[in-house]
């Protein structure tokens, strides 16, 4: 009589993969698993930009003619040729996956730079926004001076209110964190593009390609809403 054993704890799926990791049955299984890490992580950024957005509501709410008089200082067309750039890394990114699904290196290759372009044309527009914004002293409290359209006076010192300070306080803070997310994604895709270039991602294995582009998509959705919010302001 004869007897088969089985190991219960060998992985399935691809165990010649290089790319499987021993901890995971299949490679479908750690996909899913790191898409899931992926959300979970995505999630605290929501949460971290949503206690700003808060905290811009509240004050908002303090000083309401101070807003709206400061967001008439901010450069609009920028405004809006940065969101324009950032739908279309979007579409990039969205293309490059589909391109690392389909084995097409090439485009795979090329739509990660595209993205990385558009990236670098925020940042460039932002740097010129930011410059502006120093040269006319449109600053925290401390530092922000008077400017002409400035209305509302603090009724106990006299002097221009602290509201417009604020209102440029959350305005660095929000946009320039996110300029920093969008820095991170600089980063991140680049080095998609190098792995890529190499022929590491298939239609078999691109979860790098996907999670990186989770990740640029909530940078473009946070910034959909940071348009509207400082710069379309009533």
């Amino acid at each position: 009589m004869s007897t088969t054993s089985v190991d219960i704890h060998q992985p399935h799926g691809h165990p010649d993969d290089p790319h499987h990791q021993h901890h995971f049955a299949t490679m479908e299984q750690q996909f899913d698993t790191s898409k899931i890490g992926m959300w979970l992580f995505l999630a605290t950024e929501v949460l971290l930009f949503g206690g700003l957005f808060v905290g811009f509501g509240l004050m908002q709410a303090r000083y309401p003619q101070e807003f709206v008089e400061a967001h008439e200082h901010l450069q609009r067309p920028l405004g809006a040729l940065n969101t324009v750039v950032l739908l279309v890394s979007s579409f990039t990114m969205v293309m490059g996956v589909l391109s690392a699904q389909r084995n097409d290196k090439k485009k795979l290759v090329l739509f990660l730079i595209l993205t990385i372009i558009c990236a670098g044309i925020f940042l460039t527009v932002k740097y010129f926004e930011y410059s502006h914004k120093f040269e006319e002293h449109l600053l925290p409290p401390r530092w922000y001076h008077a400017q002409p359209g400035d209305t509302v006076k603090d009724p106990y010192t006299g002097q221009i209110s602290h509201g417009y300070g604020t209102f440029f306080a959350f305005y660095f803070m929000m946009t320039g964190l996110h300029g920093f997310h969008i820095l991170v994604g600089m980063i991140l895709l680049a080095w998609i593009a190098v792995r890529a270039h190499r022929g590491e991602f298939s239609k078999e294995y691109y979860t790098p390609v996907d999670l990186i582009g989770l990740y640029w998509h909530l940078v473009d959705l946070i910034w959909i809403y940071l348009f509207p919010l400082y710069y379309l302001i009533k």
